[in-house]
């Protein structure tokens, strides 16, 4: 004998039409419509607050993992908080050295930023020619690419020996602080700490240049792209509503042409 399942009925196919009830009040269809918004409407920001979130990608500096104009989903239910007693019952684990994260970054109006995870608290970075170096041993990075026409000195070789050699465009903080955490000719990552970098190394402004990501400031760990349309940074430096208005109907109008077909579903790695 076969045991059918009972049948699952989407929340707003639930609603009954207008009845009288025994007691004389008419029953209206409109409240279950409004109770299956709610729900629909809390679950939503549950999901979007503590289990994923979407973000897109507006500049160079993580291609060829992350290209202008992806969209993405992050998983904000992955690593550990701030120690409360009952984050040892949750699904948390530790961040990975060479995995991908979103987060704030430590100044200013504080906006997300995605970057690679290099060093974890404890280690010691350094790089030379190029080629980074985690307490003493080569990294492996497939990963990443190198622009010969850029020179860049803390491309190719970090830390700096001396305040002397500082350079331009770096956060006015960690240039007086950088100095701190150097030992040896290595940068010490702190406890509670990572050091980060975009894996197009030259286009990439990272822990070289701004400091160390706190843990508190980690959102979550891209997962999957969900979209993705072909786009220039150029196109997300303006913010202003015309120039919103405009790159809209634009996408909207080539929409087939416009997405990377091929980059739709794909896991970050």
């Amino acid at each position: 004998m076969t045991i059918e399942p009972d049948p699952i009925v989407p929340l707003a196919e639930q609603a009954q039409p207008i009845e009288q009830t025994r007691s004389g009040h008419v029953h209206w269809p409109v409240r279950e419509y409004l109770e299956s918004l709610l729900v629909t409407v809390v679950i939503a920001l549950f999901g979007t607050t503590f289990i994923v979130q979407s973000f897109q990608i507006p500049s160079q500096s993580m291609e060829p993992t992350l290209q202008v104009g992806d969209y993405l989903l992050a998983n904000k239910f992955i690593f550990g908080g701030q120690g409360a007693w009952y984050e040892r019952f949750l699904p948390y684990r530790a961040v990975r050295r060479g995995e991908v994260i979103v987060f704030k970054f430590p100044f200013g109006d504080h906006p997300h930023y995605v970057k690679r995870v290099i060093g974890l608290a404890g280690d010691r970075i350094r790089i030379v020619d190029q080629q980074v170096y985690i307490n003493g041993r080569k990294l492996d990075e497939p990963y990443v690419i190198h622009d010969a026409s850029f020179d860049d000195p803390f491309g190719d070789n970090f830390p700096p020996a001396s305040n002397f050699i500082l350079q331009r465009g770096l956060q006015p903080e960690w240039a007086a602080e950088m100095m701190d955490h150097v030992q040896h000719g290595e940068l010490v990552v702190p406890p509670g700490s990572y050091f980060v970098m975009g894996d197009n190394r030259d286009h990439s402004s990272d822990s070289r240049y701004w400091g160390f990501v706190d843990h508190g400031a980690i959102v979550g760990r891209p997962v999957v792209i969900y979209w993705s349309i072909k786009a220039t940074s150029d196109e997300y430096l303006n913010r202003s509503g015309e120039g919103s208005l405009r790159g809209f109907l634009e996408t909207l109008l080539h929409l087939p042409t416009h997405t990377r077909w091929q980059r739709l579903l794909q896991e970050v790695h």
